[in-house]
């Protein structure tokens, strides 16, 4: 097992710092990703961090995850959270914990983000943190919570 820890974001989550910073915050993902390479360094990891707009690639990265024996993936799936099928699928069929991650809470949101497929699949939700969502996620990783 490496010491490297998969942040993996879905759709829209390059737009964060613009989109609705009254749901998600100002931060933007660039923003997170510095924090998280701080914090990490600290804590003795490494942190590979990606976004894509494709629910296709973050299966991929699941499986790569896997492959290249990270510690653990931190997943916000954005909207996928509460469609995904496949990534439920993804997260099953690998042995790499996954920790969900989301800046809100979806359950104080509208009634189809109650919902969550990556949820079913993880090992661990962390929601309505804003930004340090991924700070807390990544703690329990460091920590062995996880």
């Amino acid at each position: 097992m490496t010491k490297t820890i998969y942040v993996l974001n879905g759709p829209n989550l390059n737009l964060l710092g613009l989109r609705e910073p009254e749901i998600y915050g100002s931060d933007t993902l660039d923003d997170i990703a510095g924090m998280l390479e701080d914090r990490a360094l600290e804590l003795g990891l490494t942190i590979d961090m990606r976004q894509t707009n494709h629910e296709g690639m973050l299966v991929d990265w699941l499986h790569e995850a896997q492959a290249e024996s990270a510690r653990a993936v931190l997943l916000n799936a954005a909207a996928y959270t509460h469609t995904s099928i496949a990534l439920l699928d993804a997260i099953k069929a690998i042995t790499t914990p996954v920790i969900e991650v989301h800046l809100s809470d979806p359950k104080t949101r509208e009634s189809f983000r109650h919902l969550s497929y990556v949820g079913m699949a993880a090992v661990r939700t962390i929601e309505g943190h804003g930004a340090d969502s991924y700070r807390i996620a990544l703690e329990a990783v460091a920590s062995g919570e996880v």
